[in-house]
């Protein structure tokens, strides 16, 4: 009886993280609570792998009857539809807060307006486009001695990026100065165990992908590092700015780990 709980359990928390990441409508029959979202945080890397294979799916789909750059744009429409763009919003908000204040709480005042400025539209635009134009890089190649191909790299994006966005909770603290400017409650505490699912989800994802022969493994370890390489530089980033990390922070993390996931592919073509 108590496995029969802890299954239902885990089962609550995954539909939290795909209500939490997603627009997607789930059944949450229990009232959600910080700490609620602090467990269901470990799934969030397998949220990401959910939607990547949505995303993938519906790359496949509209190129059936469309160019690969329109399919790319549609998909990329997709995902921002089933997401309501969160983590863009997130990215936008950094850099309109970076940018545009010199202390720490007029960072965080310009972060909770609603209204977008001039750095946040620029770095949204060139964020959206460099995602288009790797992504379309990656549909017209495939890395040597391999079938990598677009679709596989969208996966690897979508759950890779969350996972290294989330892990930043286990190693900063969380600005309590922000706590006003979210209507969403917000994961504030990773435990180990958490971590250690995140990292678990994200290598059984790229050890699938190395024993189907859709990848090599010096193509993950390039990313591997990569991505632990930028995780410092993001704590880094974030502790200079804030002394910490805010909701957009995560976002933010997100969307530049997505890219550098991309960039890295075209760069091993």
């Amino acid at each position: 009886m108590q496995s029969r709980t802890n299954a239902v359990t885990q089962g609550q928390l995954l539909l939290l993280a795909i209500s939490f990441l997603t627009r997607v409508p789930v059944p949450l029959n229990f009232t959600v609570t910080g700490a609620h979202l602090n467990q269901a945080s470990r799934y969030f890397a397998l949220v990401g792998l959910l939607l990547g294979g949505l995303l993938a799916l519906a790359y496949s789909v509209f190129q059936l009857l469309l160019p690969p750059s329109i399919s790319l744009l549609l998909m990329m429409a997709v995902g921002l539809l089933l997401t309501g763009a969160f983590h863009e919003d997130g990215w936008a908000d950094v850099w309109d807060g970076f940018g545009g204040g010199w202390q720490i709480e007029q960072k965080l005042e310009i972060m909770k307006d609603s209204r977008l400025g001039t750095y946040g539209a620029a770095a949204l635009f060139i964020i959206l486009l460099v995602k288009f134009q790797s992504l379309l890089f990656l549909s017209d190649s495939v890395l040597s001695e391999t079938t990598l191909s677009v679709l596989s790299a969208i996966v690897i994006g979508q759950c890779l990026s969350r996972a290294v966005a989330t892990s930043l909770i286990f190693s900063m603290d969380y600005v309590s100065a922000d706590a006003t400017s979210k209507v969403k409650p917000l994961a504030m505490h990773l435990s180990v165990t958490s971590l250690v699912t995140l990292v678990l989800t994200g290598a059984a994802l790229l050890i699938c992908f190395i024993a189907f022969g859709v990848m090599l493994w010096q193509t993950a370890t390039v990313i591997i590092a990569v991505l632990l390489l930028l995780r410092l530089l993001l704590i880094y980033w974030f502790k200079q700015q804030l002394g910490g990390y805010t909701g957009d922070c995560l976002g933010a993390a997100q969307q530049l780990s997505e890219v550098v996931i991309y960039l890295t592919l075209v760069s091993l073509l």
